[in-house]
């Protein structure tokens, strides 16, 4: 079984994201909002995903399998309603850790979250982020895609 662990950030200061690699994603999910596991369909450029995730915040379980272009377009009329967009900036913190920087587009605009994954949930919870990030947001299920995806830009 994989297990995610993650931290989620707002975006206090956008950095040089000069170094980094641009994916343009679109989701979206399958499941109602209130169901506590989430089946979600992703597009990463031209790449395709179909990923179930656990409830949780910091820890979750986490599965994922790439799909045909074909069984996504057959999928994504399911999911209207349940939409993200989003550029996602990957790219190396000097202490080696990689960091995905997501900015919104469409309803979301201009949300800017950032994430860090982790071996271990100590190793998470010791973490001190970089200046650039700002609060944390991993307990703060408004912050969730899925809930935005439903709900809209958090207040």
């Amino acid at each position: 079984m994989s297990t995610e662990i993650e931290r989620k950030f707002l975006v206090a200061d956008l950095p040089d994201l000069s170094g980094t690699e641009k994916a343009v994603v679109r989701q979206g999910y399958l499941t109602a909002p209130d169901d506590s596991t989430e089946l979600r369909l992703r597009q990463k450029n031209d790449t395709y995903y179909l990923t179930l995730k656990g409830g949780g915040a910091l820890v979750r379980v986490e599965r994922e399998a790439e799909i045909s272009a074909e069984q996504f377009d057959t999928f994504w009329p399911e999911t209207d309603g349940r939409r993200v967009e989003k550029e996602r900036f990957t790219g190396q913190l000097p202490d080696g850790r990689v960091f995905e920087l997501d900015v919104f587009q469409g309803d979301l605009a201009p949300l800017r979250l950032v994430e860090i994954e982790f071996q271990t949930e100590a190793e998470a919870e010791a973490y001190t982020p970089p200046e650039w990030f700002g609060a944390d947001v991993t307990a703060d299920k408004r912050y969730k895609n899925k809930m935005m995806a439903t709900k809209g830009k958090p207040v």
